[in-house]
């Protein structure tokens, strides 16, 4: 018998595709000659004609000539820089139909990096919007310079163009309005703009954070340099313009990078925060707080969390990655005692001010990593009879999955935002824990991106 032998895809080649379903970051997947073909604004269902942009040892990347039969779920994006702009991958995809490919990526993820009898797991519906659009609450565009117009936006797609967004479909309307006032009022009083080639010019970048229910907004410039002109002025119009505007504070980044905030932050008017409401929890957020970004799936999310952690008023409950100790104070009420860390010291000063502001008394926060605290906890005789953990896209540090498997609480709450690093976790504790069920919540409708809330529960004899 000869070996069959893969014809290897060449660059620019062209040939026809179907699409069978989405990949992670919302591009379609199909399947040439045995190799995977991943494409951009394919959907699953379709056949299409596509042309190889790259190839790589393992897969390539292509890009669709002609639509030869489309997906009934397809529809036309109602944002004017949609392809170029890169911020949402789904907009070309019905609302109702981003939803059940959402949960599929988390099956895809677990099919990927686990053994687990997938579907012999519980993975409900995605939790959606009702009007999935205009919901962050937060926006960070670049400035740029065309024509001795002041430009806003977002970088385009893997290219270093500063794409304008006038009125960007999933920013909250406040924000917008901020950023377009901004704008203006840099334009009008002749602010030097920086450029990003040349490092010369002074505001880098405009943050609008709006609080969607006390109505609040705050507006952070962010600089080059310490020294900018004609400040009181500026701030002077931005107060004229925008009666909503309770925080106008510079933020100084002066450094070659990607990263938007800088170390040094003064508030030139008004208070260091705003206010925002979450069910019956009042926030501060100051302008480099972590906050979720859309608030009304914010409360589903949590609720779910509340829903998979089954307490009845006398656990033990560590709240891991805690942040401004948002998920442990909503839990509160049916928890015998709280306690969470951080590694940002910012963030546990928030989460101890956060409790005292409720008068949650039984919470505790401490400043440090989850696997060196837990143990030492352990150590003192307090073991947890629930953690929940909320990690980053990386997924739970190794050395915390060991902990978790020593400590061996009854229930693990993991809220997670990548589902790729919430299988390979799942793929570790699956030793000692069985994955009772998984709950899908639709953060950031329009984009790839899907949280999930998933409950383990310690198997029997363990």
């Amino acid at each position: 018998m000869k070996q069959e032998q893969t014809v290897k895809i060449k660059d620019k080649q062209t040939f026809p595709l179907t699409i069978k379903r989405l990949g992670i970051n919302g591009e379609g997947v199909g399947y040439f000659k045995k190799q995977v073909v991943f494409v951009p604004g394919a959907l699953p269902g379709e056949e299409v004609v596509v042309e190889a942009s790259k190839v790589h040892p393992k897969f390539a990347e292509a890009r669709i000539k002609k639509i030869r039969k489309k997906s009934p779920y397809r529809v036309q994006p109602p944002c004017p820089v949609y392809e170029e702009c890169g911020g949402c991958q789904l907009q070309h995809l019905r609302y109702d139909q981003q939803l059940k490919e959402k949960r599929d990526i988390i099956i895809q993820s677990l099919e990927r990096h686990t053994k687990l009898a997938v579907d012999e797991i519980d993975i409900k519906d995605t939790i959606g919007m009702e009007d999935p659009w205009s919901y962050r609450n937060k926006s960070q565009f670049q400035l740029g310079q065309q024509d001795g117009k002041v430009l806003a936006g977002l970088y385009g797609l893997n290219s270093h163009k500063l794409i304008n967004i006038q009125q960007c479909a999933v920013q909250h309307p406040l924000t917008t309005k901020a950023t377009v006032t901004v704008k203006r009022i840099l334009q009008d009083l002749n602010i030097p703009i920086y450029n990003e080639k040349t490092r010369k010019g002074l505001v880098r970048t405009i943050v609008a954070r709006a609080g969607v229910e006390s109505g609040e907004l705050q507006i952070v410039l962010i600089t080059s340099k310490k020294e900018l002109p004609k400040k009181d002025m500026i701030v002077q119009e931005i107060k004229k313009t925008l009666p909503e505007v309770k925080s106008i504070v510079q933020n100084v980044n002066g450094q070659k990078t990607s990263v938007i905030f800088g170390d040094q932050t003064v508030t030139l008017e008004g208070n260091d925060f705003i206010q925002e409401t979450l069910g019956d929890l009042q926030f501060e957020l100051s302008a480099r707080t972590f906050f979720q970004l859309n608030p009304e799936q914010t409360v589903k999310l949590y609720n779910e969390v509340k829903e998979a952690a089954q307490l009845t008023g006398k656990e033990k409950v560590v709240d891991a990655y805690c942040g401004v100790g948002t998920i442990g104070l909503w839990v509160a009420d049916k928890a015998g005692e709280i306690r969470g860390m951080d590694v940002i010291p910012e963030s546990i000063e928030d989460a101890k001010k956060n409790a005292a502001r409720h008068g949650i008394k039984h919470a505790k926060y401490v400043t440090g990593k989850a696997e060196e605290v837990l143990p030492k906890w352990a150590k003192e005789g307090w073991n947890p009879d629930v953690i929940i953990v909320d990690p980053p896209r990386t997924g739970l540090d190794q050395q915390l999955l060991k902990t978790i498997l020593k400590v061996k609480p009854k229930r693990l709450v993991y809220v997670s935002c990548n589902p790729s690093t919430l299988a390979k976790d799942i793929a570790v504790l699956s030793s000692k824990y069985k994955v009772e069920y998984m709950q899908p919540v639709d953060m950031f409708p329009q984009t790839s991106h899907v949280e999930c809330v998933s409950q383990l529960i310690l198997k029997e004899g363990n």
